[in-house]
């Protein structure tokens, strides 16, 4: 049985173990797609980024190229003119009075011959900030003229002439940053790295190709020839006064507004053409083109300065109108799509990063809150998004937590199955002990059955055959023979009580009564059984008046308690055995005390316990099947009472029953 126990732990042992170590994997795979489920969330966040961005820009990018070319005029003549009509009506270009327009900044046109000129020239000086605006136009005017110019010169040779030589065109071109040419290193270096940083942290080119030229069909618009006429030939008009140089930038305030002012005026009022002619003019305007020029780019995220040209040809005549790219409020427009779509997720923030060089990709921060880095591409220069945890640790966390459940958990199983283990050879054990004590039962009944029928048989046999001529050897036999009998019949009759509470069958008839009367038949019976082996009996019976209880348990126990007396008291000096009863407040006390070597406090709770021996059956020296003593604690809570033993002086031992007291 044993081995088979063994076998089993050792089988349970290792599924448990199994079940742990899978788990821990578990766990690890757990943790490994929070993450990768995290690291999902910050790239779907990056992409409704890119997508609101190239939105936001291809809402731009239609609404300037649908723009009328006289927008860029800072006088023009609307085409909705009435047949034969001869004024011509000026208006003011919506584009006047401020540089910023969306994410332009500075619109300008480039007439054939080269002269610049912008919906804010002739500001007037006594309108609001238009000192400020007036000198801001200026710097805009200058910044074209010095950086524009001569790229378009260089890359668009035959559209105009501005006095660049050929050996300073030819220059250009080796210097010009166009986005055909550019090599963006940052962006090609991060996909051959698997898109994946030196620090561990993961991230994605996204290219926006918004700003890119695209594959668009030119607008060609038809006009009536006075009206086209008319708006090309204010564009000399800057030409009458030099524009300022770099040198004279800081001065340009100072310039002689009068002049200005009376300039505007005459071309206001000047006459319309004497020929006018009524047929079409078709005006063909071309689509955005990207060119990166240099200038100051100490605070560009770009590789210089971006500008937005297109080509508009009016017959033989070819302008180049734009803007330059609004890089403050390209920030501002995807800090906005960030902070929108950031807003929604929970535990996530952004910060922009400015990257000028391969290595600066790989190193923007060192900050491990950064969880995934989106790289915005725009063609002509990126963009660097760095999405980060508000709190890089709570995946940890959340694991850790996890773990501790599943540590916890794991804890209580392993002590479950130790506790059940332990339960089972525990059980194992007190089974090979009952069937032990069952065994030594079995034996001890067949002992106790055997010697009483062979003296009974003795007996008979001699009384049969005449052999016994004296009469008082006849007076004896006949006592031995019922006492023989007697005690045969107390063992068969705790065989069967015993079998029949073990079943639930045993019932009980309590009646009111005296209990000293069964005592005092019990101890009357068992008198010449004690005398027989040299004990004597003494009582001493209390008063208790009536209670309810069952005679035939009551004389059972006293029968039991007497036997149990005379067993285990044979060797004793004093072998006077007294009975007592007495009541108390709740219950009828029943005391047998004997004086022979008493019950060791260890074995004092066993020996009310079914077939249990003192002693090995092979061995012992006294009589019994083990049942006494059980019978008589399983009588005593019947009654609702108990029993224990206690020490007796100066040796031996008290077994006290109590009785619930039932009136």
């Amino acid at each position: 049985m044993y081995r088979r126990l063994i076998i089993l732990s050792v089988i349970i042992l290792a599924a448990l173990c199994g079940l742990v170590w899978l788990g821990y994997n578990s766990i690890r795979i757990r943790a490994q797609g929070m993450e990768g489920a995290r690291l999902g969330e910050f790239a779907a966040v990056a992409e409704q980024i890119r997508m609101d961005v190239k939105r936001k820009l291809d809402q731009f990018i239609q609404t300037e190229q649908e723009r009328p070319y006289t927008d860029y005029q800072y006088y023009y003549v609307p085409d909705n003119l009435a047949p034969g009509q001869q004024q011509m009506p000026l208006l003011r270009s919506p584009l006047r009075g401020q540089l910023e327009h969306g994410l332009a900044y500075g619109n300008f046109q480039i007439g054939p011959d080269g002269n610049i000129i912008t919906p804010n020239d002739f500001i007037e000086q006594d309108e609001a900030d238009s000192s400020e605006l007036y000198v801001e136009a200026i710097s805009n005017r200058i910044n074209v003229k010095d950086n524009l110019l001569p790229v378009l010169s260089a890359t668009r040779p035959g559209s105009f002439e501005t006095g660049i030589d050929k050996e300073n065109k030819a220059s250009l071109k080796t210097q010009l940053k166009v986005p055909e040419q550019a090599e963006w290193t940052r962006n090609e270096a991060l996909k051959k790295r698997g898109e994946q940083s030196k620090t561990g942290r993961r991230g994605k080119a996204l290219p926006i190709e918004s700003l890119q030229r695209q594959a668009q069909k030119p607008q060609v618009i038809e006009q009536q020839r006075s009206v086209v006429e008319y708006n090309i030939s204010n564009a000399p008009l800057p030409s009458q006064r030099a524009a300022p140089s770099r040198e004279s930038r800081q001065d340009s305030q100072s310039l002689n507004q009068a002049e200005q002012t009376q300039a505007a005026r005459q071309y206001i009022n000047q006459p319309p053409p004497q020929e006018l002619q009524s047929e079409m003019v078709q005006v063909r305007v071309g689509p955005f083109e990207t060119i990166v020029t240099g200038g100051d780019t100490a605070e560009s995220i770009f590789a210089g300065q971006v500008f937005l040209v297109r080509h508009v040809q009016i017959e033989d005549k070819h302008f180049w109108q734009g803007f330059q790219l609004n890089e403050k409020k390209i920030i501002e427009a995807v800090k906005d799509s960030a902070a929108k779509f950031i807003r929604a997720r929970e535990g996530m923030t952004f910060e922009l990063a400015q990257t000028k060089s391969t290595d600066a990709a790989y190193a923007t921060t060192e900050n491990e809150d950064i969880a995934y880095t989106a790289i915005l591409d725009f063609g002509f220069g990126d963009l660097v998004l760095n999405l980060k945890e508000i709190d890089p640790a709570w995946i940890g966390k959340q694991i850790n937590h996890l773990r501790n459940w599943y540590f916890a958990i794991v804890a209580i199983v392993l002590l479950a199955v130790a506790m059940g283990l332990a339960s089972l050879w525990h059980s194992a054990g007190e089974q090979l002990k009952l069937a032990q004590k069952k065994d030594d039962f079995i034996s001890a009944v067949s002992h106790e059955l055997r010697t009483p029928l062979t003296s009974i048989r003795m007996y008979a046999e001699m009384l049969e055959k005449n052999w016994v001529k004296s009469e008082d050897k006849l007076a004896e036999y006949y006592k031995n023979m019922r006492a023989e009998s007697e005690r045969l019949s107390r063992l068969i009759e705790n065989v069967l009580d015993f079998s029949r509470i073990q079943r639930g069958r045993k019932k009980y008839t309590f009646n009111l009564g005296d209990v000293n009367k069964p005592i005092t038949d019990v101890v009357e019976m068992m008198r010449p059984y004690a005398a027989q082996r040299g004990f004597s009996i003494k009582t001493e019976l209390g008063k208790l008046g009536q209670t309810a209880f069952d005679g035939d348990a009551v004389t059972q126990i006293a029968v039991n308690l007497l036997d149990n007396a005379v067993k285990y008291a044979r060797n004793a000096e004093d072998k006077t055995i007294t009975v007592r009863t007495k009541s108390s407040d709740k219950f009828i006390l029943i005391e047998v005390e004997d004086h022979g070597p008493g019950v060791p406090h260890r074995q004092r709770k066993k020996i009310f316990e079914q077939f249990y021996r003192s002693a090995a059956e092979a061995t012992r020296e006294t009589t019994g099947t083990g049942l006494g003593l059980a019978l008589v604690k399983r009588f005593a809570q019947a009654h609702n009472g108990f029993v224990e033993i206690v020490t007796a002086k100066p040796t031996g031992a008290i077994f006290r029953v109590a009785l619930a007291a039932h009136v």
